[in-house]
């Protein structure tokens, strides 16, 4: 018996070190052991592991965030996963190609761009797209008395615009239900969450837009009235839909749009569907290619725009999608609004994604003096406002004016050294403090465009930075509706 088991395993490893010259050279340390895939023909290794150069890839022109060989990309432009959900997008009538993304206006057109060499052989331009990493290396670049001059500036406007932002925690009775844990049904449940969705809604219902019916209703099934002349709801960057499920549970709407350029699971479609007088709309489109008064089913309807944590630009084509002037593709004729927003409530984060040529309000910038180039600048120092721990409210206006001051006290000390190193030696709470800063000019400016299209508007702290410390929120009551 023994004797047959010594020779199967000697023709066992006769056989293992045949593969083993047709396997894939490369080690997995994980594993301990080989890739087992087989080998290219012309190469020591499989697909997966065999090198090449960086010049063979090439972004999926339908879906950029993959990238495919360029010798392939032919054929996968033929069975890429999302081919078929973009020739159904481009054929609904509220498909418009960038129609929110923000003319660029003559002025913009006529700025020289800034150029950054990047190892002596190529260069970007910072009026186009620019990345983190090239706002980060404009910043590294630039004098550092122009650095300081730039700080005091910002620290001038916000003291001069930014000195009134209240804050306004709110958590109204309706979402009680949800607040005390009692929903009445499967769905995931985290309190941060829940408190940022019920002040969104409390401060949506202290302006009057939203009417607390909880008084009037005793189940979640039962029907609601009218809720102050608004029917229907559009949330932008909805994910997985639970603050719209929160508005539908603790205030009656009727009819729900969700606006996503993603797929989710674990959705509150399917929870929101149970209702029988409730009408659900999912939108899969990017919010820079809608056109709202295209979606039949929400012209003249009475509506409310929410969003919670739209990031970076997200929040200025959602300011344009619901307001802006609407242009056709030929640009030439405007398409008649007939839009009936009733008020809107949108909580603002990653400003350090925002981009000059979608901000909803650079006549303001310009105003103030900033340049396109100093704004790119500002939306990078924003990035730093999640740097400190914010179990202590560092939000606070005064608190921050004087880290700010700190600040350039101390750069103008190190004149001799150059601004990478001031950044690396500054605090986690000077940094926060200047970051939290530039969200605020950014955030006002926004406000500030709404007022101009006739809505009266509010920028609040709706939840303790503890809670998030992406806590702005922009509410808004159209008083002509």
């Amino acid at each position: 018996m023994q004797e047959n088991n010594r020779g199967q395993a000697e023709s066992g490893g006769k056989k293992g070190m045949e593969l083993a010259g047709t396997r894939c050279a490369f080690w997995l340390p994980k594993k301990n052991r080989f890739c087992a895939n087989t080998q290219l023909n012309d190469s020591p290794f499989c697909g997966n592991h065999n090198s090449r150069p960086d010049g063979q890839w090439t972004p999926c022109p339908i879906d950029p965030s993959h990238s495919v060989l360029q010798e392939n990309l032919e054929g996968h432009m033929k069975r890429c996963p999302l081919l078929k959900q973009v020739q159904s997008l481009t054929c609904q009538a509220f498909y418009r190609k960038g129609i929110n993304g923000g003319r660029v206006e003559e002025e913009d057109e006529a700025v020289a761009p800034i150029i950054i060499s990047r190892n002596d052989s190529t260069s970007c331009s910072l009026n186009d797209n620019p990345s983190s990493a090239m706002k980060r290396e404009a910043v590294n670049r630039m004098p550092v008395q122009e650095f300081t001059k730039l700080i005091r500036r910002i620290e001038s406007i916000h003291g001069s615009i930014c000195s009134n932002i209240q804050d306004s925690h709110r958590l109204p009775k309706a979402c009680d239900v949800w607040i005390t844990k009692e929903i009445d049904r499967k769905l995931p449940f985290k309190e941060k969450h829940v408190i940022q969705q019920a002040s969104i809604l409390g401060n949506l219902e202290e302006i009057g837009v939203l009417k607390d019916c909880a008084k009037e209703k005793s189940g979640f099934n039962e029907p609601f009235e009218d809720n102050s002349g608004v029917s229907a709801v559009v949330e932008f960057g909805a994910g997985r839909g639970y603050l719209t499920q929160m508005l539908a549970d603790c205030y009656g709407i009727k009819r729900v749009f969700l606006v996503e350029r993603k797929a989710y699971k674990l959705k509150a479609d399917r929870s929101l569907r149970q209702k029988e007088s409730l009408t659900l709309e999912r939108l899969r489109i990017d919010i820079e290619d809608l056109n709202l008064c295209a979606v039949e089913s929400l012209q003249g309807v009475p509506f409310l725009a929410t969003g919670k944590h739209l990031c970076g630009p997200a929040t200025d084509l959602t300011l344009r999608c619901c307001l802006g002037k609407q242009y056709k593709q030929d640009e030439t004729a405007k398409v008649i609004n007939n839009l009936c927003l009733r008020g809107l409530a949108i909580a603002t984060c990653c400003h350090h994604l925002c981009q000059w040529k979608h901000y909803i309000n650079r006549k303001y910038m310009s105003n103030l003096g900033i340049t396109k180039e100093e704004f790119h600048t500002i939306t990078w120092f924003t990035s730093w406002a999640v740097d400190a721990d914010h179990g202590t409210d560092l939000s606070d206006i005064t608190e921050c004016r004087s880290q700010l001051q700190l600040i350039g006290a101390e750069e103008c000390g190190g004149i001799g050294n150059g601004v990478e190193e001031i950044i690396r030696n500054m605090k986690a709470a000077e940094r926060a403090a200047l970051g939290l800063i530039c969200k605020e000019i950014i955030d006002m400016g926004r406000m500030m465009w709404l007022k101009e299209q006739g809505l009266e508007t509010n920028l609040v702290k709706y939840v303790p930075p503890s809670i998030s410390p992406e806590n702005h929120l922009l509410v808004a009551r159209n008083c002509n509706l």
